[in-house]
């Protein structure tokens, strides 16, 4: 463990870094509606993918999640004339962005994630 920075020293702060960003990028969902939350992590991911294994494994689990909660979304949508679906939207939107932040703090500290309730795509 290097202790200067605390990730494992076989983890780069520069990984660490692009692998966070991966998981952060998502947040793009507010600057880029309805799919800003999966095209910025994909182009992060695209161009940094090869440089590290890390990196890879995040930018992947970052997508599966991302296109995991947009049909989820579309779940909730479909279920929003049954009056059901604004609750389950609401606590999706913070199920969401709780992960996005976890999963950002153990990239940035060289830790491997697996998001919860992801169905794996790539």
């Amino acid at each position: 463990m290097n202790d200067e920075i605390g990730i494992p020293s076989e983890i780069t702060r520069e990984e660490s870094n692009w692998a966070t960003f991966c998981h952060l990028a998502s947040f793009a969902f507010f600057v880029i509606p309805p799919f800003g939350h999966i095209i910025a992590p994909l182009i992060l991911w695209l161009l940094k993918r090869h440089d590290s294994a890390f990196i890879d494994e995040h930018g992947k689990e970052s997508l599966n999640f991302q296109i995991s909660v947009t049909l989820y979304g579309l779940i909730c949508f479909l279920l929003f004339f049954f009056v059901i679906g604004l609750p389950m939207a609401l606590i999706l939107f913070v199920f969401w962005a709780v992960c996005i932040i976890y999963a950002s703090i153990k990239a940035n500290d060289g830790i491997s994630y697996r998001y919860p309730l992801t169905i794996r795509f790539l």
